[in-house]
C-alpha cells in the first residue's frame, strides 16, 4: 500500500509538471502599438491578441548580430511550419528612418520569409521603438553616435496570448531556436 501511494503521488507530480507550462525567465506586458508592415499595411498589437508570437529587434543595415538573428528567425519559421504550428513572428526595426516598408520587404525576401506569419514593422520614431523595446521586452536599444549602427539586444521573445512576454532566448544561437519550438510544443 505504501508503494502504491508513493507511485500515485509521483504520477500526480509528473502530470502536474507536464501541465503545459514552461519556466519563465522574463516578465512583462507588451504595450499597445500600431505600426506599418513591409507591405505598407497597418499592424497592431490587437492583431496578435489570443495568439502565441515571437518577437525580435533588428535593422537591415546591421553589420553584426542581425545577420545571424534573421537567419535564425527564418530557421525558426521553417521549424514551426514543419511542426504545423501557426505562430506569428514579428521583427521590429530599430532603424525606422532607413527601414521603410520597401526596404523591409526586400530584406524579408532575401531571407525567404513567409510573410503570411512573419511581419517586419516600421513607421515610428526611434524613441517609440526604444521605449517599446525597453519597457515591454526589457531590451536595450541605443543609437550609436557617428555611425549608422544601432546597439540593440540579441534576444527572441516569446509572448503569450495575453500579450505577456514570458521567456527570452538568445537569437544568435540556433540551439535556442530549437528550444523555442520545444517550449511551444509544451504550451500549445
Amino acid at each position: 500500500m505504501k508503494h502504491l501511494r508513493f507511485f500515485m503521488l509521483s504520477l500526480v507530480l509528473f502530470l502536474a509538471a507536464c501541465g503545459g507550462e514552461i519556466e519563465s525567465n522574463i516578465s512583462g506586458t507588451v504595450e499597445e502599438f500600431e505600426f506599418t508592415t513591409q507591405d505598407n499595411e497597418t499592424f497592431s498589437s490587437s492583431d496578435l491578441e489570443g495568439q502565441w508570437w515571437v518577437a525580435d529587434f533588428i535593422f537591415t543595415n546591421c553589420t553584426t548580430v542581425c545577420l545571424p538573428m534573421t537567419t535564425n528567425m527564418s530557421e525558426l519559421q521553417e521549424l514551426l511550419a514543419e511542426e504545423g504550428m501557426d505562430i506569428q513572428l514579428v521583427s521590429f526595426t530599430v532603424d525606422p528612418d532607413y527601414d521603410s516598408p520597401e526596404v523591409l520587404k526586400e530584406y524579408a525576401e532575401s531571407y525567404q520569409a513567409d510573410l503570411s506569419n512573419w511581419s517586419f514593422l516600421t513607421g515610428y520614431e526611434f524613441e517609440t521603438i526604444q521605449e517599446l523595446s525597453v519597457n515591454s521586452f526589457r531590451s536595450e536599444a541605443e543609437q550609436l553616435p557617428d555611425t549608422d549602427q544601432v546597439m540593440h539586444g540579441v534576444r527572441f521573445f516569446l509572448v503569450n496570448p495575453d500579450g505577456e512576454v514570458i521567456k527570452h532566448y538568445y537569437g544568435i544561437d540556433m540551439d535556442e531556436v530549437e528550444t523555442i519550438v520545444d517550449d511551444l510544443k509544451i504550451v500549445l
